[in-house]
This record gives C-alpha cells, structure tokens and sequence, in this order.
C-alpha cells in the first residue's frame, strides 16, 4: 500500500514538472565585450555611463576592457591575445585608436568579427585603424564598419532624422537633436553597398555671413563578411550625449538587433552589470 502510495506521488510529481516552462537558453544574459580607450574622449566616464545604461535597458552584461592610454598609437591590451573575444555574444568598439596601422594586428581584431561576431561601432571607432590607402580607398576596417569617415567640422547641435521608420531598430524612437556634438563625415559621401543606412545628421551654421548645413548619415546597420551583423553610430562624443536617454535607447535597441535579440524577452533591466572575470 505504501509503495502503491509511493508511486503515485512520484508519477505525479513528474507529470507536474512536465507541464512546467522550461528555462530557456534565449533568457540567459548577453555576453557582452566592451573595447574602450584612446585619444580625445573621457573613456574613463563613458564607459560606466554605457554599460549601466545599457544593462539598466537590456538584459546585458559586461566585461570592460579600459585602456586609459590616451594616445592614438596605443593598442588596447585586451587584442594582444589571438582569441581576445573567445566567450562573448558581442564586442563594443568603442575605441579612438587612428595610428594602430599594423595589418596583422588589424586582422586579429576582425577575424571573430568575420567569423559572424556581431559587433556595435560607437563615434571614434569610424576613426581607427586607418592603415595603408586610407583615405583613398577602403581599408579593411571600414569594410567592418560600413561607414569611412576621414573627420568631423565643429561641435554644434546636430538634428537626428530617420531615414527607415520601418526598421525595428528605431521604429519606436522619436527623431531629436543633440547637443553640442561632432558630425562625422561620410568619407566621399558613399556607404558600402553592405550598408543600411538608419538616420541623418544634419548641423547648421554660418558660413561667409549665409546659413549653410552639413548632412550625414550618422545611424546605421552593416552586414560585414556576409556574416557578422554590425550596428553603428558616429553620434557620442560627449558625456552628455552618452548619456542621454535616446541614445541609449539607441545603442540597446542597436546591440539587441546584431545579436538577433531586440524582443520584450531581452528589454529588461540585467541582475548586474559586469561579468565575473
């Protein structure tokens, strides 16, 4: 009787775990690697309001590799290692790096990005890496950005414009305008035929005592190697501008779609932050 009793139970208790979700690989945390350092910006600042802004939006973690190195000829220490992006779902570029011209470094830095390792390009990341024939053509960095661009004009405020409504990157954002902010130019003005582009920037100012305008796309998408999907943005020189809630929005909804996770299970705030190490 006990063991008829027994059985039973057990029967039932397995019929009810058999009825209950099971836990997803989708709902773990994105791995996220973020590279920061370099010449002209307040890396040490910008790299905290990132990541907990971005965790504070999506379910994101994070492991920070800081270079307070402050020049343009430093390689960030995390890419001396061949498999310096091993474990991570996606890899934050969001160094100013433009005098790191040695190709075999450059190719390190690409190979798990040509492999299909997705990628978000932030501002000065348009600026690195500007190894033999840039400008005049193509280097093999910006076939991974999607976007060359040789400099920027004055800070001013720059007036964000969509340019595909439809795109569920930025389908819900409003279009806005910055502060103070760099402009990036688009090198000769043509994106890669890899290259979608998402919105413009377009600053106003006075030129021989007549208002004039630059305008360019400053929000895009890039397919690099027909593998990795690449989100970017030339947007975010400032502090301010980091940390202003639209760009933030942005660059998560950004993340989420080069991992192909921008859905409601993912637009929610991390446990914590930073990964263990």
């Amino acid at each position: 009787m006990i063991r008829s009793q027994l059985c039973l139970s057990l029967v039932l208790t397995l019929s009810t775990l058999s009825l209950l979700p099971a836990a997803r690989a989708d709902d773990k945390p994105i791995r996220a690697l973020l590279v920061a350092g370099g010449c002209c910006h307040d890396y040490k600042r910008q790299k905290d309001i990132l990541t907990e802004g971005i965790s504070a939006r999506a379910n994101v973690q994070w492991t920070i590799a800081y270079d307070p190195d402050g020049s343009t000829s430093h390689l960030n220490p995390v890419y001396q290692q061949d498999d310096w992006a091993k474990g991570f779902d996606v890899v934050l570029h969001d160094e100013c790096s433009a005098d790191v011209k040695d190709l075999k470094v450059i190719d390190r830095i690409l190979k798990p990005h040509r492999e299909g390792l997705p990628a978000v390009v932030l501002h000065c990341a348009m600026h690195c890496y500007r190894s033999a024939g840039w400008p005049q053509k193509v280097t093999p960095w910006f076939e991974f950005t999607g976007l060359p661009s040789t400099g920027h004009g004055a800070q001013l405020p720059i007036a964000v414009t969509s340019l595909d409504k439809d795109n569920p990157i930025i389908k819900p954002l409003q279009d806005w305008t910055t502060i103070n902010e760099e402009l990036y130019n688009n090198g000769g003005g043509k994106l890669l035929e890899t290259t979608q582009p998402l919105a413009k920037g377009k600053q106003t100012f006075q030129r021989g005592g007549k208002e004039a305008a630059d305008q360019f796309v400053v929000v895009w998408t890039n397919i690099y190697n027909g593998k990795a999907k690449v989100f970017g943005t030339t947007l975010g020189h400032n502090n301010d501008t980091c940390a202003d809630s639209r760009y933030l929005d942005l660059v998560t909804r950004g993340l989420l779609w080069s991992v192909g996770k921008l859905d409601a299970a993912h637009l929610k705030p991390a446990q914590k932050v930073l990964l263990d190490k």
